[in-house]
């Protein structure tokens, strides 16, 4: 089955798995929302939302992104740890990077790696997209802003309104976020892209 999950470096340089079933539950009880009301407007079972918010079921990142948008929060939000300092320098293997399987039948994944954290203040969210051979956003997105991104390595087929570019190390893209799209990894090698969104929506 499809899936999320996030980790953060331990002390040891492992990861420790985060667990968002928690976080989507607390921000549902925020908004005063029951299960139902999740479901109806995200398009699926209570059931499912039920086994989401128990941590039993990781939902892929298109239904993810859906559940944050009903939610009024970000995918961003569910991953961050509080952290008191300053928040200008991220060291390499020091950022949370969220990893999702794409439901192939070679377990291809998709990891986003944050550059800018998660908090206040901030007016645009930034990961590195990193994208295994055959991989991609396992469907297509809607949210508020725009996008811009850098092919850093790698392959990259982006659709935007049902127009597929084929992009290849060093080609950038920019887009209204407010078109529907999607990507994948149409190579034999990991892609690395470089994603900027503003505001912080995704």
């Amino acid at each position: 089955m499809p899936g999320t999950r996030a980790s953060k470096p331990s002390r040891d340089g492992g990861e420790v798995p985060i667990r968002i079933g928690t976080r989507l539950k607390h921000a549902r009880l925020v908004k005063g929302y029951l299960i139902r009301d999740v479901a109806k407007q995200s398009g699926c079972s209570v059931s499912l939302i039920s086994k989401i918010e128990n941590d039993h079921v990781t939902p892929s990142l298109t239904l993810l992104h859906r559940l944050v948008g009903v939610l009024e929060i970000n995918i961003g939000a569910l991953f961050e740890q509080p952290d008191d300092s300053l928040g200008i320098v991220f060291r390499s293997g020091a950022r949370p990077v969220i990893a999702v399987n794409d439901g192939t039948a070679d377990g291809a994944s998709v990891k986003l790696e944050r550059i800018v954290p998660y908090g206040d203040g901030h007016l645009l969210q930034g990961n590195v997209h990193i994208i295994e051979p055959g991989a991609g956003s396992a469907g297509g997105m809607r949210h508020v802003g725009e996008e811009v991104g850098y092919v850093l390595e790698g392959s990259l087929a982006l659709t935007v309104d049902g127009q597929t570019f084929q992009l290849e190390s060093g080609d950038a893209f920019v887009f209204n976020s407010n078109r529907e799209h999607s990507y994948r990894n149409p190579g034999s090698t990991v892609t690395r892209v470089l994603w900027i969104n503003t505001p912080p929506t995704f």
